[in-house]
């Protein structure tokens, strides 16, 4: 049996089987930075890849021929948006888990592979309508299996690599990386997408070839690895608890019955009943069995709970706020100031540049005063700075200078990177070396679900806000252009959504709405004036702002709640210093 196969010998830890060519051994002092650029890389691609689709959803609409206003399509719009998510959040955790089993290397390699792989496939998408669409779901469904595996665990291949004194700078620098990619998305996906919406696909391919051949060539197993069996019934109710609650949120944006949003609808009810009862169960499972996937005995520590609880309603505070401001520039800002629809992706994304400038400042300034004067003050500090932010945000009219937005965003920004890296060297350090690839996985679940519920529920509150004004808005502000009556009402009868999804799409829906036998019927004028660039987003101005004043009250209340959970404090250190390579790996202290 090959050293590989068995825990790592101290001295020759992961220097690959016999007669392997490696670059870098894991004993060699430069090692670690390897693991960084490596596992900084992966990351930057998986959430890169979120993102840039979010950005470029009206050239793939446009490109596979989906009318983005049928309200049949509406699942498709979501579970684009949110599917990707929604998979990493079931499976970091089994994935982490299989990785402290089979060698946290080996599954964040396949995952650089499964990603880069699935990337071709969907740049092939050969079909349109709902056909093309469900393809690109299916798959981008098999790519967040790729993607769940490097998230899952390459803060647990950073902490194995790095010593407790550098641990928090490494993190932060892969954290901010992460967190950034998802806003560099917006640029690329911007760009790309005015040249062709494939691209936004094409583009992983090169970086992901790069970085799978540069994973399995430099990254070595350096960690403990812990053999055991599988939790299959732990992974079972987990799995259908989580996708069911998820699913039902989902499902539950949508109108139903007459009613503006599906909340009422029974499929709806019967996944957050079901959903919530069999995590419940998953709950129950975990306190029996032997080996759990998701070891509840680490919630014992105060300062590992604490640093979930705050990643959980840190994912929910901001984790909407991507696509409030998106709504809020391509449908409403852009159109105003003289843009063209089918440029707003682009200049969306150039717009939000200081919010990743924020992130890129904060992160690793972050991330190595941490370490020095301690994570908890840092992480707090980040969530009250991301408050003030929020209130900023709040109190801006809907038509803004873009100076004042720049300086908000810059500072919710400089907050999320001031808490990034300190929270997860919390969590981390939390726990013993043995369970860090399931505690790597456990906080991007609370992650993720996080991100989840926060589109579910600042979707939620905005149509509930959009409800109150918008028909009456709609229906005055065309009968004022000489729209008949009856034909106002009808537009007016559009379920908010629809409209909330036209300007999240940077799209004009009176033209569709009222079609050519009504606009036949107008004085030229008044159609230029109806079809044209401002009409539109001066109308859902107002209605637009009141459902902004719901979600950002929201999150400035979860931002404050999340700075008290960042100053909960274990009772005790969570494990003992690193081990030495020669004496191997301490007992834990239990709290």
């Amino acid at each position: 049996m090959t050293t590989e196969e068995t825990e790592p010998i101290p001295g020759t830890a992961g220097t690959g089987r016999p007669g392997r060519r490696t670059w870098i051994g894991a004993d060699h002092p430069h090692y670690k930075w390897v693991a960084l650029t490596n596992t900084t890389l992966g990351i930057l691609l998986a959430t890169i890849n979120s993102s840039i689709v979010l950005i470029s959803l009206p050239g793939i609409f446009s490109g596979i021929r989906l009318d983005p206003l049928e309200p049949a399509n509406v699942s498709y719009l979501l579970w684009m948006l949110m599917g990707y998510m929604l998979v990493t959040a079931v499976l970091v955790v089994a994935l982490g888990r299989l990785g402290d089993m089979l060698g946290r290397v080996r599954i964040y390699n396949a995952g650089f592979l499964i990603f880069t792989v699935t990337s071709v496939v969907l740049s092939l998408d050969p079909f349109h309508g709902g056909g093309g669409a469900l393809w690109l779901i299916g798959w981008r469904i098999v790519q967040a299996v790729g993607g769940s595996m490097l998230m899952a665990n390459s803060a647990a291949i950073l902490t194995d690599a790095f010593p407790a004194r550098q641990r928090g700078m490494a993190l932060g620098v892969n954290m901010v990386a992460g967190i950034a990619g998802s806003f560099f998305g917006l640029v690329l996906g911007g760009a790309l997408v005015t040249w062709n919406w494939r691209s936004v696909f094409w583009v992983n391919v090169p970086i992901g070839l790069i970085g799978t051949v540069w994973a399995y060539k430099s990254l070595h197993e350096t960690g403990v690895r812990r053999p055991g069996r599988m939790d299959w019934w732990g992974n079972i109710t987990f799995a259908l608890g989580l996708t069911a609650l998820l699913a039902g949120i989902t499902y539950g944006i949508q109108p139903y019955g007459g009613h503006v949003m599906g909340w009422t609808n029974p499929w709806v009810l019967a996944g957050l009943v079901g959903g919530a009862g069999m995590l419940a169960l998953f709950c129950v499972v975990e306190s029996r069995v032997a080996e759990p996937m998701f070891p509840l005995h680490l919630f014992r520590n105060a300062a590992f709970a604490g640093g979930n609880a705050a990643t959980l309603l840190g994912a929910v505070a901001r984790g909407g706020l991507q696509f409030m401001l998106i709504i809020w520039l391509q449908g409403i800002w852009l159109p105003l100031h003289g843009y063209d629809y089918a440029d707003t992706p682009l200049w969306a994304g150039i717009y939000m540049l200081p919010l990743t400038i924020g992130f890129l400042l904060a992160g690793p300034v972050s991330g190595v005063l941490s370490d020095r004067f301690g994570a908890r003050l840092f992480a707090a500090a980040g969530f009250l700075v991301m408050a003030v932010s929020f209130a900023g945000l709040l109190v801006l009219p809907g038509d803004f200078s873009y100076w004042v937005f720049a300086a908000l965003i810059l500072l919710n920004g400089l907050g999320g990177g001031l808490f990034a890296a300190p929270n997860t060297s919390v969590i981390m350090s939390s726990v013993p070396a043995d369970a860090r690839g399931a505690a790597s996985g456990m906080r991007a679940t609370f992650q993720n679900a996080g991100m989840v519920l926060s589109m579910g529920v600042f979707f939620s509150l905005m149509v509930a806000g959009l409800s109150g004004t918008l028909p009456h808005t709609l229906a005055s502000g065309l009968t004022a252009q000489g729209v008949p009556d009856a034909a106002a009402q009808n537009v007016a009868a559009l379920p908010p959504v629809g409209v909330l999804f036209a300007a999240f799409l940077g799209y004009n829906p009176i033209q569709h709405l009222l079609g050519p036998v009504i606009l036949d019927h107008l004085t030229p004028g008044a159609t230029a004036h109806l079809t044209g660039r401002e009409f539109f987003p001066h109308l859902i101005t107002q209605p637009f702002h009141d459902g902004l004043v719901i979600v950002f009250s929201l999150a400035i209340a979860m931002s404050l709640a999340a700075a008290a959970c960042s100053l909960i404090r274990g009772r005790t250190p969570g494990a003992l210093p690193d081990p030495a390579p020669a004496s191997g790996e301490p007992a834990l202290r239990r709290p």
